[in-house]
């Protein structure tokens, strides 16, 4: 998994405000003209861009078109599918319920959930063994718990049903490798904690996450079931047309269910839906060490925990509690498909919004969008990946 490259142009941009200068406004000249070609060029259909500290929205602007056929304008406003934002949300439910005392980091996933009992490890020689040691809730947040990623057609089964059946599913498929020694993305192993969370509060994960976090924070446009006012506001999905042609609408591919139909069930290896001042909001929490506009979600070590490297010393990647993370914390987001991308560096926020499917059509746009982060400003420090 991948930082999309325009965290990096981004960066650039943010860091030509001084800290002194934390309250003023962004040029819309800086913004616009660097993501504007790309409308015109067909690479992308549109974009929200946000730039914010701590405290206050700095910047935030929408370039090109929601939807190309009906010339409908990006609005600031308009939301996104946004496809790994589950996977930090779920470690700070999690995380809220290691406040409270009731979830241990380091305590085996079969304390809460008793199916885990007889777990077996698939091993290079075919034959299933019991793992060295149960996964823990640590292992599952930090994605190193030895679960895989589940392909469409699991996902498939899984959207379909409540958690408890969607758990049940996955224990069929043994773990690929001992807990605590690969780093794997897994929405398996986040659906566990997921699972986690209503066991021990006796809420649906979904009541929880909208009770507990996205009501209080004020995040009133994220959710996992779209209403047919928010559907309407709902940026379309493109992807690249043959070679030299424009975009074409695509369905969000990843999504096995109609954004209005039923049957359907909040899943925290999903996705859900969300704008860009929501996710902002959810930033600003956690650049606060956990705490926002007078409330406190988590405790400043919590957050720590969620944002600095949590897994272990058989594993390189930099990954936190539900977030990439570098070592020391200082900076830590996500990102997922369709071109969506959250980081928080040093406290200044970035994010950028894209509902794209495939791969940009410009060369290598990694570089090109790094020489124009040069160019905007030459003595920018380099920024580290920190991409699991």
């Amino acid at each position: 998994m991948k930082f999309f490259p325009l965290s990096i142009l981004l960066a650039s941009v943010a860091l030509l405000l001084s800290p002194s200068l934390a309250h003023a406004q962004y040029d819309q000249a800086v913004v616009a003209p660097v993501l504007q070609p790309y409308v015109d060029n067909h690479i992308m259909a549109g974009a929200v861009a946000l730039i914010a500290d701590p405290k206050n929205v700095l910047h935030l602007e929408a370039v090109g078109f929601a939807d190309i056929a009906t010339q409908r304008r990006m609005s600031t406003d308009d939301m996104f599918w946004i496809a790994s934002m589950t996977k930090p949300v779920t470690g700070v439910a999690v995380m809220m319920l290691v406040k409270e005392g009731l979830v241990k980091l380091d305590e085996p996933v079969v304390t809460y959930l008793p199916d885990f009992k007889n777990l077996k490890v698939l091993r290079s020689d075919g034959t299933l063994t019991p793992p060295s040691h149960p996964p823990t809730v640590r292992e599952v947040l930090s994605h190193t718990s030895g679960m895989r990623f589940l392909n469409t057609k699991d996902r498939s089964v899984i959207d379909s049903v409540p958690l408890k059946t969607s758990i049940e599913h996955n224990l069929l498929e043994p773990l690929l490798s001992d807990p605590g020694t690969h780093y794997r993305y897994s929405n398996e192993g986040i659906d566990t904690a997921g699972r986690i969370v209503e066991v021990v509060t006796g809420l649906s994960f979904e009541q929880f996450l909208q009770e507990r976090l996205f009501t209080p924070l004020g995040m009133s446009d994220t959710t996992f079931f779209p209403s047919t006012a928010q559907l309407a506001r709902l940026a379309t999905s493109y992807k690249n047309g043959p070679a030299d042609t424009p975009l074409v609408a695509t369905r969000i591919q990843y999504l096995t269910y109609p954004l209005d139909g039923p049957g359907r069930y909040a899943a925290p290896g999903g996705g859900l839906f969300s704008t860009a001042r929501d996710v902002a909001r959810f930033c600003q929490m956690l650049a606060n060490q956990g705490s926002f506009d007078g409330k406190t979600y988590l405790t400043p070590e919590s957050v720590r925990q969620m944002t600095a490297k949590q897994t272990g010393p058989l594993v390189e990647n930099m990954y936190g509690l539900g977030i990439s993370a570098s070592a020391d914390g200082t900076r830590f987001g996500w990102d997922g498909a369709y071109k969506t991308n959250m980081v928080v560096d040093h406290g200044q926020i970035r994010i950028f919004l894209v509902q794209h499917a495939s791969n940009w059509k410009s060369g290598n746009p990694r570089s090109d969008l790094d020489k124009l982060a040069r160019s905007l400003l030459p003595a920018s420090p380099k920024t580290t990946d920190i991409s699991p």
